[in-house]
């Protein structure tokens, strides 16, 4: 059986109680208190509220001040069904309701997620969707990129921490830097794919004279090869940066760290720097050879509709704009895709750390939580993207999807 949801509205209304309180966790970074199960349960909901990266629980001792009343308090309201979720603030019950539509949606997003795109791998690479190799090659790095963050950010990360009570026992497991460096490295490898198959994209419309060098299978390679390798490269730096403990939170940091790391000038620019280049610089990126290619292909398609009226008086309908316009819808699908579904976790993860170097406004946690499911969801939408797109590559799909079911028939007719 998974976790209460139930326990979500405790964790809005114990919050709001300890900043009524005016708690402040620079001066009281260390809480005790009493039983071990009295332990459990107010662990879980300093783990469940995501407010304080340095309060550490640990049993045994006297109780320390209004948090530790407050916490108790809580939990014996939420025990008793007293609490008055009617003067829990809006932006605690939104969190509340995301977290709990969280229960229901992460498993299903990890179900449908990891078929969905080895099925896509499996279409692009073995059957013939109508598309060139070099194309093919980037579609198909990006959804390996796409698999990979939903093994290790979905299934690996966020289910665990909606379902803490059953996963206690990874704040045992001491690798999760490691973990840490695989997860930013798959990221960063899923976003700059979309960058580099727009950048193909671009050439391939706007610039026929370095298409013939670039646009190929090989180039293709060694692109895809060497964002694989800078990838790792940049993301080495959070081996060093966070601590190899889980804490079971839903924050971008997922491990345990210093406060040294949190309110370092030094650490908080490298972190700074890593938000810019995944996802700031590909959004700019991406937007700008849209823009681009839009205002290439309009100019183009002006100069070709006067030629044709020129030398053809009926104007028939031409082809090759029909396949510049299906492209440029591929390509801007996919593009919306990304910005639409990454904006909301950019801005709060740059406008998060932000706020921990000294900047006076913070924004509210469920916007990280629809951050968080935003992202995740645009790692299995391509597939829906490419079926709807590409005729071809929808009529492989139900060729590959059909194909088990025409064996059985034959095994069963045999």
């Amino acid at each position: 059986m998974g976790s209460n949801p139930l326990i979500e509205a405790a964790v809005a209304a114990f919050r709001w109680r300890l900043e009524t309180a005016g708690y402040n966790p620079a001066a009281s970074p260390c809480l005790t208190h009493c039983g071990a199960g009295e332990k459990r349960i107010i662990d879980g909901f300093v783990s469940r509220s995501e407010m304080w990266p340095r309060i550490t629980v640990i049993n045994g001792g006297n109780a320390a001040g209004a948090f530790n009343i407050l916490a108790k308090i809580s939990a014996a309201q939420f025990s008793s069904g007293a609490i008055d979720d009617w003067r829990i603030p809006l932006a605690y019950r939104i969190e509340g309701l995301l977290k709990v539509i969280q229960y229901v949606y992460y498993p299903i997003l990890a179900i449908v997620g990891v078929p969905v795109n080895i099925i896509t791998i499996v279409t692009l690479t073995s059957r013939n969707c109508g598309l060139s190799k070099c194309v093919t090659r980037y579609l198909v790095a990006m959804s390996v990129g796409d698999l990979l963050v939903i093994i290790l950010d979905l299934i690996l990360r966020h289910i665990p921490i909606v379902y803490w009570e059953h996963f206690y026992f990874v704040r045992s497991l001491p690798v999760c830097n490691v973990h840490a460096v695989l997860l930013y490295a798959a990221t960063d490898c899923s976003v700059w794919f979309t960058v580099t198959f727009t950048f193909d994209r671009f050439v391939v419309i706007c610039c026929p004279k370095l298409r013939s060098k670039y646009c190929t299978e090989k180039s293709a390679a060694v692109v895809l090869g060497t964002v694989t390798v800078l990838s790792c490269l940049k993301n080495i730096i959070w081996y060093f940066m966070l601590l190899n403990t889980y804490w079971l939170r839903n924050l971008p940091w997922f491990c345990e760290f210093t406060g040294g790391v949190m309110y370092s000038v030094v650490w908080g620019t490298i972190e700074f720097l890593h938000y810019i280049l995944t996802p700031c610089a590909p959004f700019v990126l991406i937007l700008l050879l849209n823009a681009l290619t839009v205002r290439h292909i309009l100019v183009s398609n002006r100069a070709r509709r006067r030629l044709r009226a020129h030398s053809s008086g009926d104007n028939p309908r031409d082809p090759e704009m029909e396949s510049r316009r299906k492209s440029i819808i591929f390509l801007f699908v996919i593009s919306a895709n990304f910005i639409i579904l990454w904006s909301t976790f950019m801005v709060y993860s740059v406008w998060n750390r932000m706020y921990d170097l000294g900047f006076n406004f913070r924004l509210d946690f469920y916007v990280m939580e629809l951050g968080f499911m935003l992202q995740l969801t645009s790692c299995c939408t391509n597939t829906a993207i490419y079926a709807v797109t590409q005729t071809q590559f929808r009529q492989q799909l139900k060729n590959l999807l059909k194909y088990p079911l025409t064996v059985i028939f034959e095994l069963n007719t045999a």
